[in-house]
């Protein structure tokens, strides 16, 4: 498995790729990723195998706090889930992160996506406490707008000592 920076050539790779994801991602457009390659590539990796795109992450520094990173979408192809993909794919928006000097990444998910919510916990990112529970999981009402209710994750990040 190789991880690289997003290149503008798979922008509609992504594109297919993320639309997998429906209901929870949902997909830019190929320009959308083409941008986002040619922006912002260091926090946008690719996993590739044998030339198959298995996962992809469309992260940015955050506009609100510049210590943070905010992981808008992280997608894994289901024919290479549960192998790892999204820890590989994280660990490397991590590492930008750290080069940065940044305090942490975080993350939104729809309430019902439970299995974001195992995956994310499982990566050792923890649910923000919100203003309420839905099934064990802590949500901010109003997080993302008007009646865009979120779970909210963040993990830390330092530089090793």
């Amino acid at each position: 498995m190789i991880v690289s920076p997003l290149r503008s050539e798979l922008a509609g790779d992504v594109e297919r790729l993320m639309a997998l994801g429906e209901p929870f991602v949902r997909p830019r457009t190929s320009s959308d990723y083409w941008l986002y390659a040619r922006l912002f590539s260091s926090t946008c990796p690719v996993a590739l195998e044998d030339g198959t795109l298995a996962g992809a992450v469309i992260a940015f520094r955050s506009q609100d706090d510049p210590a943070d990173v905010y992981v808008q979408d992280v997608m894994v192809h289901p024919d290479f889930r549960r192998r790892g993909v999204a820890g590989l794919l994280l660990d490397s928006v991590r590492t930008r992160a750290v080069d940065w000097g940044c305090h942490r990444l975080y993350l939104t998910s729809e309430p019902e996506n439970r299995a974001a919510h195992r995956t994310w916990l499982t990566l050792g990112f923890h649910n923000v406490p919100g203003d309420r529970d839905v099934d064990g999981v802590q949500v901010l009402t109003d997080f993302k707008g008007a009646g865009k209710d979120r779970a909210v994750y963040e993990l830390p990040v330092s530089r090793p000592s």
